[in-house]
Parts: C-alpha cells; structure tokens; sequence
C-alpha cells in the first residue's frame, strides 16, 4: 500500500495537531476526580488516556485515512501502509492520575517502517520536544543539543522505575547503576526530553512497548544523542523492549557494555 505523498512540513503540522488535540483532553482531566480501571497486564488506564488516543485518531481518520495507527488504547490498523502513526495518549498513567506533571502525549510517525517524526508533549510543564529525521530537534521551537563527551563514571542515569528490570535485566541495569555517577528514577517520557536537552546523560528501560519509545528516536537522534536497543540495533515496532538512549556514541556504547556484562 502507497500513501500519496505529503510535505514533510505537513506531516510536520499534522503531528503537532495531535500534541494539542491530545494535551488538552489529558489538561481537562489533570488534577481531576477520575476512575482508575486495570488492564490486563495491571498498568492502569483511564478515560483520559482513552479520549486522547480517540481525538488524535479522529484527527488522523480526517486527514490521511490510507495511513496505518498504532495506539495504546484502541488498536492497530493498515499497518502495511507507507506511513504509520505510533500514539501513546498518556505516557506516564501512573505519574498523571497522582497529578505529577512528568506525564506526555507521545506522537511518532514511521516512514518505511522507520521514525520520521517525533514528538513528546508534557502539557502540564508547556514543554514539548520535537524531532523530524534531518533536521534539528527543538523543545518548543529553539534547537537543543544533548550533552556530548561525558565519561561513565561522571553520567547522570534516569529510568522510570528499577521494578522494571527482572532477572537478568535486573543484574544488567545494577551494573549499569554502579557504573555512572548518579541515578534517578520516575521520569517517564520527560526523562528522554531532558537528555536531547543536555541535562541528563542516560536511560535505561525494558518492558516498554513501541508507542513508548518510537516518538524518542527522532528527538534524541536530531538532538546529537544516540537510543536503540541494548544491543545497539534500532529501534523497531519488532524491539525486545529494551532501550537505552545517550547523549553521544561512545557513552552510549560504554554502557552497552556495561550492561551486555
């Protein structure tokens, strides 16, 4: 299946569409009374997190139908298509419903199967991270760069929660821990926009699924920083799950090896 070509500029726009769209249904229930129900893996869900996802969808039902969605809540379609949006409503569920603000709206789109445009919203902070392959990335509209030339020893190290890691991933990242110079935990998305802006050096997480990470790539790689997987192969719809993400190559495969043991 071929979609019609569109600017990128326009795909641009139409991402940043869904960042507002998506923020302002999460904004009108921030803070609020709200109903917590559990999905079947036990990680919450609310009505916030369904009617952003629906309003993006809407929007993207509008303007391009013969592009593929891959949301959190509702679903995959046409993921043949040339052009397919990754959504992740409210990345953070558990940040959001206590009212900490580090929740995002998580908007990728993949060309070819491969990250084009990536955005991560934070509507409560009014920050918003955005990445397109070949251009810079910016946190709202002036050009970041990630923290180049820092030594293992001397990185700041962010993962949303160290209950994420079981098993051997669990002795993997305390390698990882006692190789860097601090560690701090629960940041959810806003983790990744802080280390395109050069205030954190690394991140580490598994168990996450591709509407968590997908938009990360083009902010971090169009901010000098490198994510993939452990194994350093792209990230893909077909990942593992695990990701680390550096504000250059050589951090980045320092604690690969760190965490390859």
């Amino acid at each position: 299946m071929t979609a019609a070509p569109r600017p990128q500029d326009d795909l641009l726009a139409l991402a940043g569409r869904l960042a507002d769209a998506a923020g302002a249904v999460a904004m009108r229930y921030f803070r609020g009374a709200l109903a917590i129900d559990a999905k079947a893996d036990a990680s919450p869900v609310t009505v916030a997190d369904r009617e952003a996802e629906m309003a993006m969808r809407a929007i993207l039902e509008a303007e391009c139908p013969d592009h593929g969605i891959f949301g959190e809540e509702h679903g995959r379609a046409r993921l043949d298509a040339e052009y397919v949006w990754v959504l992740d409503p409210i990345d953070g569920t558990k940040s959001f419903v206590i009212g900490k603000p580090l929740f995002g709206n998580l908007i990728a789109l993949l060309h070819l199967g491969r990250p084009l445009v990536g955005i991560i919203n934070c509507p409560a902070l009014n920050e918003r991270w955005v990445g397109m392959t070949g251009r810079p990335s910016t946190l709202n509209g002036k050009p970041i760069k990630a923290r180049a030339g820092v030594a293992p020893a001397a990185a700041w190290l962010a993962t949303t929660t160290p209950e994420m890691f079981t098993g051997a991933d669990a002795e993997a990242f305390a390698r990882l821990r006692k190789g860097v110079r601090h560690a701090v935990y629960g940041g959810d998305c806003h983790s990744y926009g802080l280390l395109a802006s050069g205030s954190l050096d690394l991140v580490a997480e598994a168990n996450m699924q591709p509407y968590d990470y997908m938009a990360l790539v083009p902010v971090i790689e169009g901010a000098g920083g490198v994510v993939t997987d452990w194994r350093g192969a792209p990230l893909s719809l077909e990942s593992d799950g695990r990701v680390l993400a550096a504000g250059d190559a050589a951090l980045h495969a320092a604690a690969g090896r760190l965490l390859a043991g």
